[in-house]
């Protein structure tokens, strides 16, 4: 495909079911499908990943919908800890919305909790069928300890809450015993499996990821029924060094989703 021109950039807002503006960019090429990229734990749209990925598939004429969860970024809404399925609700009124007008999501990608939101949609909504999870976290009851100490779970009963802090001590979040539940409750595994043969799913992992272990990837890998994995040697759980063989692996596999729902419209 040749380069096509700068596609133009709109910012829309989005209701979710909880009646809050939840705010993205949309990088209009003119095609009817679009992409939509969904951001990690305390990120944003502005993620440089999620931003590179925009440059790539702009430039194959795609159009791309980046942007902000709940509590993160310009949407409105608290931060919290859990809301994974929650997440992935939002993401049902993203896709929704874009229905509305008569456009198609063919592919939504996640990073990191986002990875998880995008497995999660799939298993519950079944109308998007390329799904990229990238670094996604196979187990939720890992990972916890290592941000709020190995005593969470008795602190959290005693105190309803635990206040992360940084070095400086300040507050940086706050986990509600509620949201760290919706978390320990989100099932993984059994979402998975819910995922229909039809849909396609990549996942994308750093073997150096320094957050989630790649043994992950290997996890989600035996359990989705339609399933390609591809793990990027080095990488770390950002691809801080490894930003350019991202596109190489992500973009072909998006391409093959729109030609397979081009071949189904008959196109």
């Amino acid at each position: 495909m040749t380069e096509n021109p700068a596609a133009v950039q709109k910012k829309i807002t989005v209701l979710n079911q909880h009646n809050e503006k939840l705010v993205g960019v949309l990088h209009d090429t003119g095609s009817m499908e679009i992409v939509v990229l969904c951001h990690g734990f305390r990120s944003s749209k502005d993620f440089n990943t999620m931003v590179n990925l925009v440059g790539a598939l702009e430039k194959e004429g795609i159009s791309v919908f980046r942007f902000d969860f709940p509590g993160n970024g310009e949407s409105e809404g608290s931060f919290q800890y859990g809301n994974y399925r929650s997440e992935a609700d939002d993401l049902h009124s993203v896709v929704e919305y874009f229905n509305g007008a008569n456009l198609k999501v063919t592919a939504v990608l996640g990073h990191s909790k986002g990875g998880n939101v995008v497995l999660l949609y799939a298993s519950k909504y079944h109308d998007v069928h390329t799904v990229i999870n990238l670094s996604g976290r196979y187990n939720l009851e890992k990972g916890i300890a290592e941000r709020l100490g190995k005593d969470f779970l008795k602190i959290i009963k005693k105190d309803s809450f635990i206040d992360v802090k940084n070095r400086a001590g300040n507050v940086e979040y706050r986990v509600t015993e509620e949201s760290l539940m919706d978390r320990l409750n989100t099932n993984m595994h059994d979402a998975c499996l819910q995922i229909d043969k039809g849909c396609r799913v990549l996942t994308v992992h750093g073997s150096a990821d320094e957050i989630i272990p790649v043994e992950d990837a290997l996890e989600f890998d035996k359990i989705i029924p339609n399933h390609k994995l591809h793990i990027i040697e080095g990488a770390n759980h950002c691809y801080t060094s490894h930003q350019a063989e991202l596109t190489p692996v992500i973009l072909p596999f998006i391409k093959e989703g729109l030609q397979h729902s081009a071949a189904e419209l008959g196109h």
